[in-house]
């Protein structure tokens, strides 16, 4: 027996409630732990030796295995390899790698490519998506396939055939292998409400220079989804100068396949491979050049809304119950239609903020991801365990009724929880912790306390039955004392007038007025 119309209620309002607020606090969490570990990440130097050679007329250079930490220690070391002047070859693995044509665009990787090539935000690629499928010149853009049906295969042709007509596609076009198109993105199963993204036959002349942009990547993408596999011979070299080892990776591209669409060999995010001469194990290579690099340990690379889409799309895959996992498996942290407006959402409540193309959080949301970060709310298990319920109920295996009546109980719990860790509403001061001196503090409706767990400094914002004000807070930690505060009560209940002090250990203590101070 189907579902009624109760159910179905039911179940429209649950979907309604974790993807308004619940798919907002796990993407602020995202964000906030990334920022931290970027932050707290100690970096380290170290150094390696790069050797440059030359063998029929091909410069190539290759890199120490061993790194060193002292600078005077790799110097000595490029000394007696210098003194050397030769390695050897001791090692050759040559292997052949085959890279498959990506597959169409569905919204999620559109946005991610135009953030990365455009710098657009994914509210502004889905806006210029829309009004380019508004104009009919590229399908419903909300989609989060990346594949077509069989019987929309026979209709690939035509739409190729009609790029020839755009100046911007015409040289690309003619890379393609007509009669041998690759069929990759053809899979029923996989498609979902909508296909992936897909030009029309409708070929645009007046674009906006957006438009342009948008409608060259998703036309590109169609003729590098139909080209065949590039093969590639990827060769690793190792070898020895006196007794140190070292490495270097060479490529030849043996078919382009599809990165000759755009004659682009690598990612831009990887290191380009340098084409070798033809080397066998033993040979001897006079070193042409030594030098010492200096090079530094990287924190994890803070968000850039094409990282982020990333993250949230993923976000499943790091759920240890196997049932979740799979729950989330296609969905991760809201839908390709809603992670654009999920993410403007944090910009306009003053949670995050654009430092160039990273995101990072606001003092504001700091202070949120401080007060929920061990909570439930935040943690994206929480979508999985809705999503399964949510498809138990669609199922008759479960009563929507009850579902809504538990997120009703939970939905009133941490409402409980979040106000009793509340954030301040009044203006926030910028105050670094007096006892780690590296951290910015955060400032609650009940304690002001220092993020880092390690320094854990933290000032309760009731003493002795009395609340401190922003400005108490600002004085004690700014100028290590605040202004006289009255009407404190003691253990016995009889009332006092004290500062409050802070000595060089970020310690506090009460100071009377003509009296010595005396500890808390």
């Amino acid at each position: 027996m189907g579902i009624n119309a109760s159910q179905a209620l039911s179940i429209s309002a649950g979907r309604g409630v974790y993807s308004l607020g619940r798919v907002q606090t796990p993407t602020l969490a995202l964000i906030c732990k990334r920022y931290l570990e970027n932050k707290d990440f100690a970096v380290k130097k170290y150094f390696q030796i790069q050797l440059e050679h030359r063998k029929e007329f091909t410069d190539f250079k290759s890199l120490s295995k061993t790194k060193w930490d002292d600078r005077k220690l790799a110097d000595d070391t490029l000394k007696s390899i210098q003194r050397n002047g030769t390695a050897t070859v001791t090692a050759v693995e040559t292997k052949t790698a085959t890279e498959q044509p990506p597959l169409l665009f569905d919204l999620t990787g559109l946005q991610k490519e135009a953030n990365k090539r455009a710098s657009y935000t994914a509210e502004e690629t889905l806006n210029i998506a829309q009004s380019l499928y508004e104009k009919k010149f590229i399908t419903y853009p909300c989609t989060g396939s990346k594949y077509i049906p069989e019987d929309m295969w026979s209709e690939i042709p035509a739409l190729v055939r009609n790029l020839e007509a755009r100046a911007s596609c015409k040289k690309a076009v003619g890379k393609v292998k007509w009669g041998r198109f690759n069929k990759r993105i053809v899979n029923d199963v996989k498609v979902t409400d909508h296909h992936g993204l897909l030009i029309t036959e409708k070929i645009p002349s007046e674009l906006t220079a957006h438009e342009n942009v948008i409608y060259d990547m998703i036309a590109y993408r169609l003729l590098e989804a139909l080209s065949p596999a590039c093969t590639k011979e990827i060769t690793d070299i190792e070898l020895q100068a006196l007794h140190y080892d070292f490495t270097l990776k060479g490529c030849k591209i043996l078919e382009a396949g599809w990165r000759g669409i755009k004659e682009k060999f690598t990612d831009e995010d990887s290191e380009p491979l340098q084409e070798l001469p033809e080397l066998k194990v033993g040979d001897e290579l006079k070193i042409k050049e030594a030098s010492v690099l200096e090079k530094k340990t990287k924190p994890p690379v803070l968000y850039t809304e094409a990282g982020l889409l990333s993250a949230m799309e993923n976000a499943g895959k790091e759920i240890d119950n196997e049932d979740e996992r799979k729950a989330l498996k296609d969905i991760g942290i809201g839908t390709p239609a809603t992670r654009a407006s999920i993410i403007e959402t944090l910009f306009k409540r003053d949670y995050i903020q654009r430092e160039k193309k990273s995101l990072i959080p606001t003092h504001k949301g700091l202070q949120v991801y401080g007060a929920v970060k061990d909570k439930k709310i935040a943690d994206v298990a929480m979508t999985a365990e809705w999503e399964m319920a949510l498809q138990k109920i669609e199922n008759n295996e479960a009563d929507a009724g009850a579902f809504q009546r538990e997120m009703e109980a939970y939905a009133t719990s941490i409402t409980r929880e979040l106000l009793d860790t509340g954030i301040v509403n009044e203006k926030q001061p910028e105050l670094t912790c007096p006892k780690c001196k590296s951290r910015q503090l955060l400032v609650w409706n009940k304690v002001v306390k220092c993020p880092d767990e390690a320094c854990n400094w933290l000032q309760f914002r009731t003493v002795c039955g009395v609340p401190l004000s922003v400005a108490d807070i600002e004085n004690l930690v700014t100028k290590g004392k605040t202004n006289l505060i009255k009407g404190m009560k003691s253990n016995s209940g009889n009332k006092f007038n004290a500062y409050i002090v802070m000595n060089d250990k970020a310690e506090t203590s009460f100071e009377f007025e003509n009296r010595k101070p005396n500890r808390k």
